[in-house]
């Protein structure tokens, strides 16, 4: 545990520095932070992420060794389209174990972003459904909400939680953490 506490403090201090970097960096070529040109109308943006999930009873009885011991760990891909600054549909496919299919879940998601003045940094709501392969078929219906944090109008990190509603097995909850590419 302590091992972990110590990579996650590193990774959180090195993204920091970064971002204060870019912020230096971006606001001695412009001049000015103008958040209105990283989340746009009519923005399309690919999603490159690394997940955990954990079942209900991880959840009902939330500890970090319990976390440790019941994380399983994936990779994924996602497409988001905004059609205004702050609505869009998103969909997203990742895989916890590729043994059996590429592809162990998917989804769409209406999404909701609310950028904060000139910061950069736009939390979100999510709220859709998908469909699970693998290990058992099933239908799911999600909810959740996120931060994103863009560093240039192309590009930014993003990291979101979500409750999974299982039609077969327990819910359970999915977290993502990631680049996002705007285009």
């Amino acid at each position: 545990m302590k091992t972990l506490r110590q990579t996650m403090a590193i990774g959180i201090g090195a993204i920091a520095t970064f971002g204060a970097v870019c912020l230096t960096a971006r606001s001695a070529e412009s001049g000015r932070w103008d958040s209105s040109q990283f989340y746009r109308p009519n923005e399309l943006s690919i999603d490159l992420f690394g997940s955990g999930s954990i079942g209900q009873q991880t959840i009902d009885n939330f500890s970090g060794t319990r976390v440790t011991e019941d994380v399983r760990l994936g990779a994924g891909v996602g497409i988001n389209c905004f059609f205004t600054r702050h609505f869009g549909l998103g969909g997203e496919a990742y895989t916890e174990n590729t043994a059996d299919n590429l592809v162990d879940s998917a989804s769409l998601n209406l999404l909701c972003r609310f950028p904060i003045g000139e910061s950069g940094l736009a939390p979100y709501l999510l709220g859709g459904g998908g469909y699970q392969f693998d290990v058992i078929e099933q239908w799911l219906v999600n909810a959740g909400a996120g931060l994103e944090f863009r560093f240039h109008k192309n590009w930014g990190l993003f990291f979101d939680a979500r409750y999974v509603f299982a039609e077969e097995t327990e819910n359970y909850g999915v977290g993502r953490a990631g680049v996002r590419l705007s285009f």
